[in-house]
C-alpha cells in the first residue's frame, strides 16, 4: 500500500523521505504538489495510473520503475483529488512504491476530500524527542549509555543530562532549528528560525482558512502564553477574548489540531481502561507541538532557559508539562488528564501503556508533593493503580508511585515490564 506520512510543516517529512529514497532505491521521482504548478493538474483528468506515471516522468525527468523507484508526492493535499488517487495505486499498480506527505491533510478531509480508507499505511512524524536531540547534538555515546543503563544508575549523569535538557527546552525538536543550533551554536539564530516556522504556520492559516476563521485561529494561538501560565491547565475560552464561547472557537481549535500545530489533551471523568470511554468532551488542555516554539512564542530569553533552574519553574512549570506531553506523543501515546470538579485535585496526564493505565504528575522542581495522585490512588484501591511522577528527582520506587527524572521518560516507557 502507498505510505502516507503526516505531520506539521517543518518536522522533517520531506527530508526523511528523500533520504530514505536515496539510500534504499535506485531512483527517486519527487513531485512537490505545493510549489509545482504542473502538479495541480496531475490527478484532475482521471485516475488512469499509466497517464499519471507518464506525467510524473514529465515533471521529474525520472521514469518510475516498479520496485526500484520511490515516487514521492510532497504536500499532497495541495493537488486536487490527489489523496483519493492513492487508492488506485494500491488497487491497480501495487508494484510501484509510492509515498506521500501532508501537513494539512486533515483540513483536506474536512473539506470533503475522499480518504482512501484501508488503501494506505499511515505514519505520523513529530518533532525530535529529547533522546533524538541528544544524539543529534553529538552525544551518541551518552545516549547509548542511557539505553544500556537502568534509571537508578542515571543519577551520575544528571548534571550533563540536565544541561542538555535546558538546551532542548530552548531549541526544541524542529529538525531545521536543531541542525542550525548544532552548526552555529547561535541562540539568536535559533529564535529567528523558530519565528520563521511560526510565521509559516500563520501563512498557512491565511491561505487555507476563510477570513473570519483566520482571525479566530490566530486568536487561539495568541492566547497560548496566558493559557499556559495559569495554575489550572484547562483551556479557558475567556482568555482568548472577553465573552468568548466554545461554539465560536471549536472550528478554529480543530483547524490547529488537524494542521498538527497543537495537541488536545481531553479530561476523563474516571481513570479506567479504555480511557476514551471516560472522556469529557467539554474540558481539555491544549499544548503546542514543540517546546522550542512555545519558548519563542512567549519570548523567553536564553538566560531564562539556559541558566539555573529557571526553565523548570517558569510559568508554574508549564514548560515541563509541554516537554512531557511532547515526549509522550512522540512515543505514540494519546494522553488524557483527570480533575475533580468539586475540588482543586488534578492529575496532569493519564496514559495507557502495557495494558494498564498510568496517572502521571509533572513536577518542575525537586521540592515535590503529589497530593492529588496520592489521594486518588488511596481512595481507589480496587483499581490497582500505580502512579508515575516526573520531576528533577532521581529514580525512586515508593510502592504506590515511581519517580523518574525528566530526561528518563523514553527509557521508562520503552522498558516497561511485558
Amino acid at each position: 500500500m502507498p505510505l502516507l506520512l503526516m505531520g506539521a510543516r517543518q518536522v522533517g517529512k520531506t527530508w526523511i523521505l528523500q533520504e530514505f529514497g536515496r539510500r534504499e532505491y535506485r531512483s527517486v521521482a519527487y513531485v512537490n504538489c505545493d510549489d509545482n504548478p504542473l502538479s495541480s493538474q496531475l490527478f484532475l483528468a482521471d485516475y488512469n495510473i499509466d497517464r499519471i506515471l507518464l506525467t510524473v516522468q514529465a515533471i521529474t525527468g525520472v521514469k518510475p520503475m516498479p520496485g526500484s523507484t520511490l515516487i514521492i508526492f510532497d504536500e499532497l493535499q495541495e493537488a486536487p483529488r490527489g489523496l483519493h488517487c492513492l487508492k488506485y495505486f494500491q488497487e491497480k499498480a501495487p508494484e510501484y512504491h509510492v509515498v506521500a506527505t501532508g501537513s494539512l491533510l486533515g483540513l483536506s478531509m474536512q473539506k470533503g476530500e475522499s480518504f482512501p480508507v484501508g488503501k494506505v499505511d499511515i505514519m505520523r512524524l513529530y518533532p525530535m524527542n529529547f533522546m533524538e536531540f541528544v544524539r543529534a547534538v553529538g552525544q551518541e555515546q551518552l545516549a547509548s549509555v542511557m539505553d544500556a543503563s537502568s534509571l537508578e544508575t542515571l543519577d551520575v549523569l544528571a548534571p550533563t543530562l540536565t544541561d542538555l535538557l535546558r538546551q532542548y527546552y530552548y531549541v526544541g525538536g524542529m529538525p531545521g532549528v536543531v541542525s542550525s543550533f548544532l552548526v552555529n551554536k547561535d541562540l539568536n539564530d535559533v529564535r529567528r528560525r523558530q519565528r520563521a516556522i511560526l510565521e509559516a504556520y500563520r501563512r498557512d492559516i491565511s491561505k487555507h482558512a476563510d477570513k473570519g476563521e483566520n482571525i479566530r485561529i490566530g486568536q487561539v494561538l495568541d492566547s497560548f502564553p496566558s493559557q499556559m501560565a495559569k495554575e489550572n491547565g484547562k483551556f479557558m475560552y475567556g482568555l482568548i477574548r472577553t465573552g468568548a464561547r466554545a461554539k465560536d472557537y471549536e472550528v478554529a481549535i480543530q483547524w490547529l489540531i488537524d494542521a498538527g500545530i497543537i495537541h488536545k489533551v481531553p479530561r476523563v471523568n474516571e481513570i479506567g481502561m479504555p480511557l476514551k470511554f471516560y472522556e469529557d468532551l467539554c474540558s481539555f488542555k491544549l499544548f503546542l507541538l514543540d517546546c522550542g516554539l512555545l519558548g519563542c512564542m512567549t519570548n523567553v530569553s536564553p538566560a531564562q532557559m539556559l541558566i539555573g533552574d529557571n526553565p523548570f519553574v517558569e510559568f508554574k512549570g508549564a514548560f515541563s508539562e509541554q516537554y512531557v506531553l511532547q515526549q509522550l506523543v512522540a512515543l505514540g501515546m494519546m494522553p488524557f488528564y483527570w480533575s475533580n470538579r468539586s475540588s482543586p485535585a488534578e492529575i496532569d496526564f493519564i496514559v495507557e501503556a502495557d495494558e494498564r493505565v498510568i496517572p502521571v504528575e509533572v513536577k518542575a522542581e525537586q521540592n515535590v508533593r503529589s497530593r492529588s495522585m496520592h489521594s486518588y490512588i488511596t481512595m481507589h484501591p480496587d483499581k490497582n493503580i500505580k502512579g508515575l511522577r516526573i520531576s528533577m528527582l532521581p529514580y525512586k520506587d515508593q510502592g504506590w508511585m515511581e519517580n523518574i527524572p525528566l530526561y528518563g521518560i523514553q527509557h521508562y516507557f520503552q522498558n516497561l515490564p511485558k
